[in-house]
């Protein structure tokens, strides 16, 4: 029997509704902004049961700001990884250069935490679950707008109707695709592949607090040994078919593509787990509207700056803040709201998009000449002015 839950139903009870799909860390970031100003909240998430892996990301500038605002900097300092020692390598493994972490530390500065992506979904949930209805194994299959409702049909059967609608389901958006078309009316493909996976073993000849990465032409390899449970590889290479990469599979196209590399990424590409692995093609979002009426996209399923920014999370995180922000300020005009906000966003991820585009070439060089200006890049930033002057130019990139 269809369950029909509608929004008045919840009014009469503790105000609006917000229906979020997705329990990544935009949909989860909005499930606990809103619930902090007073929203019912029910979160739909496709897979059957919570996401916990994940490659390694940074918070800082806005990012950091954001998590700050949403109350979890406790939480996630608990969880924080700190800097490494990162290691540049041959194709055989050999020792070129190191980068030592208090490096990194003087040039990114200490409103910064190093996390698992999985870290921070799993503070994210820790601090919704007790508030919201999470329903898993589940996914839109209509969505219907009213001038004062939204009510979206899921694949169980089940109906929901609330105030605002807040598809946050990634990049390959099924609230997207029900309310703005298909998905490559807006993907721009890059041409790249990635990878990343937690280690259960990492190789002994990596020590603790160390990480190496192989970067040549078109591609990038790295094995980080942060600790027990704390360790993961991460790959990306440069790729003119990504979907016959798909087709092939995570451990058959990463083996191809970087089975030839000594340092541990053979041991490493032995470990993986497709339940596990994060594998899939590069692309942006480009659209020229977040939100329909009481819809709104968030997080990649509006923008997705990908991997070669940096800065998806700390997008995420600053998305959800604003949005609540904006919802807050019109709190009579849910569409007004949402306008706001994406005026107020839309230049940063603009920025960021462009950033990523740019940054290409770091992480799948052209040719062995740029493989070669990286490394004076990265011998560089070791010297004291140089460090000084990356600091100052991060601090620039977010503001």
């Amino acid at each position: 029997m269809e369950d029909f839950e509608s929004a008045a139903d919840q009014d009469a009870r503790s105000g609006r509704r917000a229906l979020v799909v997705g329990a990544g860390i935009a949909g989860l970031a909005a499930a606990l902004r809103l619930h902090q100003q007073g929203w019912d909240v029910v979160i739909v998430e496709r897979a059957s049961t919570r996401r916990s892996s994940g490659y390694l990301l940074n918070l800082h500038g806005p990012g950091y700001d954001a998590a700050e605002r949403l109350g979890l900097v406790p939480a996630l300092t608990r969880r924080d990884i700190g800097f490494f020692t990162s290691i540049l390598v041959h194709a055989d493994g050999r020792e070129k250069l190191r980068i030592p972490a208090a490096v990194t530390e003087a040039a990114v500065g200490d409103r910064a935490l190093s996390l698992f992506r999985g870290d921070l979904e799993s503070a994210l949930y820790d601090a919704v679950a007790e508030f919201a209805d999470i329903r898993f194994g589940t996914t839109p299959q209509a969505i219907v707008q009213t001038p004062g409702e939204v009510t979206v049909t899921l694949s169980d059967g089940t109906r929901l109707q609330g105030d605002l609608l807040v598809g946050a389901d990634g990049v390959h958006s099924r609230v997207r695709e029900l309310v703005f078309g298909i998905e490559s009316d807006y993907f721009v493909d890059l041409g790249h592949m990635v990878g990343a996976f937690p280690l259960h073993t990492v190789p002994e000849h990596i020590s603790e607090g160390f990480g190496t990465t192989f970067i040549g032409p078109g591609r990038t390899a790295a094995v980080m040994n942060l600790g027990p449970q704390r360790s993961s590889a991460f790959f990306t290479y440069r790729c003119p078919d990504p979907n016959a990469e798909l087709s092939l599979g995570a451990q058959p196209a990463l083996t191809q593509a970087f089975g030839d590399l000594g340092g541990g990424v053979a041991e490493a590409l032995h470990q993986l787990d497709p339940a596990t692995a994060y594998f899939d093609t590069v692309g942006q979002i480009v659209t020229d509207r977040w939100s329909r009426d009481r819809v709104v996209l968030l997080g990649d399923a509006a923008w997705c700056v990908t991997v070669f920014a940096g800065y998806g999370a700390a997008l995420a995180l600053d998305g959800a803040d604003r949005l609540g922000s904006a919802l807050a300020a019109h709190e009579e005009d849910i569409p007004a709201a949402l306008a706001a906000w994406e005026a107020s966003l839309r230049p940063e991820v603009r920025k960021r998009q462009a950033l990523a585009r740019k940054g290409i070439s770091r992480f799948a060089p052209p040719s062995r000449t740029h493989v070669w200006a990286g490394e004076l890049m990265l011998r560089a930033i070791q010297l004291p002015g140089i460090r000084t002057l990356v600091r100052r130019s991060i601090q620039r990139a977010n503001n």
